[in-house]
């Protein structure tokens, strides 16, 4: 048996054959492949996988680790994993790089496992692994001089991804070369105990000085979006006790042409994590003329460098009581963008909507985490974007109420709009449901803590 063994061995080290040693034989597991970007170059490369039990033996999945082997590109700036779907949670996949030498592929990726993500038990397979990476500056990405690349959009095997237990090879023919010689973790992992962000906005005026000194700003001077020529209005930012809660109010203004808009945003250093506010919105005007293409949002945002820029990005919640941007009636968006660029117009997001009216409270969540945003509206999944739309920077938290140019009614009577914010939430590298919002927020109100923010 040892000479077997021994020979077994042996032959795998000279021909990098795609077994295990027959001491592990009971551990059989297959790597299926395929891809959803089968371009010659991409913005991010896709490999998908699902690995199959074959053998005899049940394996923990955190014991396992799967290999990509691809050339880097010029020149390497490095490279970011993301999960954007997986069926045994992208929370319980992690992705790192490591580099060769030698051969005929000088990186590869490393997916491997939680304890979370289970066993993967004789005859059953894992489910697909929806997985992405792309350099940091988001340059191009030639895929057909990477060894484990084949541009198959349906699964099946392919020994050019190995599959490893512990120290031992169970699937593939590595691409040959040096050992690996360093690996980097590109992930953080969740932090339970991480920042956090409340504020229940308990401020006198919009001239408070507890505001600057706590990160906010309240918008004032010119500039879009909004009717040509708005002024935003910080005297019309107020902070008015309703119900017996204080709350930020937004009150927008305008007479058909003129316009005082509105908006309050803290500093940019917001990335993964989970985000939410309640908010309420309006249908109708608190006085005046109905009818104009106003917008009331909760929502994130990276500057724009230039045109199309890479590492813009913004996440949205934007509610169109009165239609506007095509839509004929009450409106609400869920957008997250990739870039854009103003002259001429070019949009890169994705969004999606519900038409019908939200006039009154509602809880908004999204959570940034593990290659995906997820929007929910009172607790239930309205949006789930990833791919490319996923944010790369720190972002802004901001609040809003404008007037579409080219959406005001004809009446040149006054009218104005409001938005109110009863709180503003943020968990750094944490993913909570709208349920753990609700319990961490009346949490922070049952110990009389008003503002805490150690992101």
């Amino acid at each position: 048996m040892r000479a077997l063994l021994a020979a077994s061995c042996a032959a795998l080290a000279v021909a990098a054959l795609a077994v295990a040693p027959n001491a592990f034989a009971a551990d059989a597991i297959t790597a299926q492949y395929r891809t959803s970007a089968s371009g010659a170059t991409t913005d991010q490369a896709e490999p998908w996988f699902k690995l199959v039990n074959s053998g005899t033996t049940s394996v923990p999945l955190s014991d396992v680790k799967i290999r990509y082997y691809f050339k880097s590109d010029t020149p390497d700036v490095g490279y970011r994993f993301a999960c954007s779907w997986a069926v045994r949670g992208c929370g319980n996949v992690t992705g790192q790089f490591g580099t060769l030498t030698g051969g005929p592929a000088d990186r590869y990726l490393e997916v491997g496992f939680t304890s979370g993500a289970g066993t993967l038990n004789p005859g059953a397979d894992s489910g697909d692994l929806q997985l992405r990476f792309y350099r940091t500056n988001w340059g191009p990405i030639t895929q057909t001089d990477d060894y484990s690349f084949r541009g198959e959009s349906t699964y099946s095997a392919w020994n050019r991804v190995t599959v490893h237990r512990g120290g031992t090879l169970l699937w593939g023919t590595p691409p040959g070369g040096s050992p690996p010689t360093t690996t980097t973790t590109t992930t953080t992992a969740p932090n339970p105990n991480g920042p956090k962000l409340f504020d229940d906005f308990a401020y006198t005026s919009s001239s408070d000085s507890r505001i600057s000194q706590r990160g906010w700003t309240v918008r004032s001077g010119g500039g879009g979006p909004g009717v040509p020529g708005a002024e935003w209005d910080a005297s019309r930012v107020t902070f008015p006790t309703v119900d017996g809660q204080k709350v930020m109010r937004l009150d927008s203004w305008n007479n058909g042409s003129a316009a005082k808009q509105t908006e309050m945003l803290h500093q940019r250093k917001f990335f993964e994590g989970t985000y939410a506010s309640r908010v309420k919105f309006s249908d109708a005007p608190i006085f005046g003329p109905d009818g104009d293409h106003v917008v009331q949002t909760f929502f994130t945002i990276t500057p724009l460098d230039a045109p199309m820029a890479p590492n813009y990005g913004e996440i949205d919640f934007e509610y169109l009581p009165n239609g506007g941007w095509g839509e004929p009636a009450n409106v609400m968006y869920e957008t997250t963008w990739e870039t854009y660029q103003n002259e001429p117009w070019v949009a890169d997001n994705i969004h999606n909507e519900q038409r019908q009216s939200y006039n009154g409270w509602h809880d908004l969540v999204f959570q940034v985490a593990n290659g995906r945003v997820k929007y929910y509206i009172d607790g239930n999944l309205v949006a789930d974007h990833g791919d490319k739309y996923y944010p790369e920077t720190p972002m802004s938290i901001n609040f809003n109420l404008w007037f579409i140019s080219g959406g005001l009614q004809g009446s040149s009577a006054e009218r104005a709009y409001q938005q109110e914010v009863d709180y503003v939430y943020f968990a750094k590298d944490q993913v909570l449901s709208p349920a753990q919002v609700r319990t961490a927020v009346q949490d922070y109100r049952t110990a009389g803590v008003t503002h805490t923010d150690n992101v």
